[in-house]
């Protein structure tokens, strides 16, 4: 059996129609998508597959939209006997690892991401906190650049995820967030990309609402795990119930290290490292850590036929 990673997209890979050409062809898809809707007490599915994306994009629906597809694809890469040796995903996407490594329901986790979403919509006045990502800027000298606009403006600025060699996005008050915009520049980054998002996630200012997801949390039922997960918080790999709910609800205000994942998966000598769900920006982050990794992206039944082919080729 192969050695392969299943690695989990998060917000932003959300596209209108994703997963419908798999809930079109199988049975077991069309059903997951039912538990969903019934589980969340909306129509999901029409969202997903009807649009419009500003309402699928709302992070409420968008962070269980994403663990479904996820779920769905490794569900039926399971019917195939395809399982991964290890796991992770970018900040939501830790959730579908998770799913897929058994520590908890799909429908408890659905259910929590769901309510995250609002949480994480909430925490923050709408309009006061932003979102950019800086490409071409290496971490000691963002660290420092953000501290002088931390100290000039006396607000809240902070790194909150590496991806990969480059490209790290920061996270803060709006006022922080544009003031960083044109100071990074004139300090050598090579662009500074404001993001769509609704609010200053994995920065301190989630920590209001982390309070009430840790009850949330604590309600739904836990398991340890085989296959461990790679945790976004401490880029380690992660087996205990207790360990993993705790992590959970410090990611929310915690950066999300994933070069560090990216690079602990490179090491393990895996077969190939496979992202499982809507999109492809995870495999483009693997690629630029180490180009030489075999990948698959795994979001709709052409690319699942060729991966799964693939795995049950003979090493």
């Amino acid at each position: 059996m192969k050695n392969i990673a299943f690695i989990y997209p998060g917000q932003g890979s959300q596209a209108v129609e994703m997963g419908k050409d798999l809930y079109d062809q199988f049975d077991q898809v069309k059903e997951l998508f039912e538990t969903a809707n019934e589980q969340l007490g909306y129509d999901l599915t029409s969202i997903m597959f009807d649009g419009p994306k500003e309402v699928l994009t709302k992070t409420e629906n968008t962070q269980p939209a994403l663990l479904l597809v996820s779920t769905a694809i490794t569900n039926l890469l399971a019917e195939n006997n395809i399982y991964p040796s290890i796991t992770s995903g970018h900040s939501l996407g830790e959730y579908s690892a998770l799913v897929a490594a058994k520590a908890i329901s799909f429908q408890d986790a659905i259910t929590l991401v769901h309510e995250r979403g609002k949480l994480m919509e909430n925490a923050y006045p709408e309009g006061k906190g932003s979102m950019a990502a800086v490409l071409g800027m290496d971490k000691e000298t963002l660290s420092t650049e953000l501290e002088k606009v931390r100290d000039e403006l006396n607000e809240v600025i902070e790194i909150a995820n590496i991806n990969c060699p480059g490209q790290i996005v920061i996270s803060g008050t709006k006022t922080a967030i544009d003031e960083a915009v044109d100071q990074l520049k004139s300090k050598g980054a090579k662009r500074v990309l404001p993001l769509p998002v609704s609010g200053p996630f994995h920065s301190s200012l989630m920590r209001p609402a982390a309070k009430d997801f840790e009850q949330l949390v604590q309600k739904m039922d836990w398991s340890n795990i085989d296959i461990p997960v790679y945790a976004n918080v401490t880029a380690k790999k992660v087996t205990e119930a207790e360990v993993i709910k705790h992590l959970l609800v410090e990611q929310l205000y915690s950066p999300v290290r994933f070069e560090e994942i990216i690079e602990q998966l490179v090491e393990d000598e895996l077969d190939a490292v496979v992202e499982v769900g809507s999109g492809k920006v995870l495999t483009g982050l693997v690629k630029k850590v180490n180009r030489r990794t075999k990948t698959f992206a795994v979001q709709d039944q052409a690319s699942l036929e060729e991966f799964i082919q693939w795995a049950k080729e003979e090493k």
